[in-house]
């Protein structure tokens, strides 16, 4: 019997959650979760392996690495055949902001009063 999912930890959730080609192509459209975004904004956006991947969702590094198979795999399918992607599900809680756990402190529930201000900027 298969062990149950965890739920895993969200921190950016996108600004966008549909994309569509400018002509119209027949097929279905291909559902990412949010989960498999936050894999491919994790990795790909923000560099980190997919073991800290992994921490930062709470899961596994082999779970990351599965989710974020999946998750290239529907947005090459996208890309390639041109189909409508949409970001919607997915097993998951919204961060909580305790920065402890959020990988370069980029949690969108994280205190405006922790970032960090260069010389000169906001003055």
């Amino acid at each position: 019997m298969a062990r149950p999912t965890r739920c895993r930890r969200v921190c950016h959730l996108p600004e966008n959650l549909e994309f569509h080609p400018i002509l119209e192509r027949k097929g279905p459209p291909i559902v990412m979760t949010l989960d498999e975004f936050e894999t491919i904004r994790l990795i790909d956006k923000e560099g980190l392996s997919q073991k800290e991947c992994g921490e930062q969702l709470e899961v596994g590094r082999t779970t990351a690495q599965r989710i974020y198979e999946n998750a290239r795999k529907k947005l090459a399918d996208a890309l390639v055949l041109g189909l409508p992607l949409i970001i919607d599900g997915g097993y998951f809680t919204i961060c909580s902001g305790n920065t402890d756990f959020c990988y370069k402190k980029s949690c969108v529930k994280r205190p405006l009063t922790d970032s960090k201000i260069d010389k000169g900027e906001k003055i």
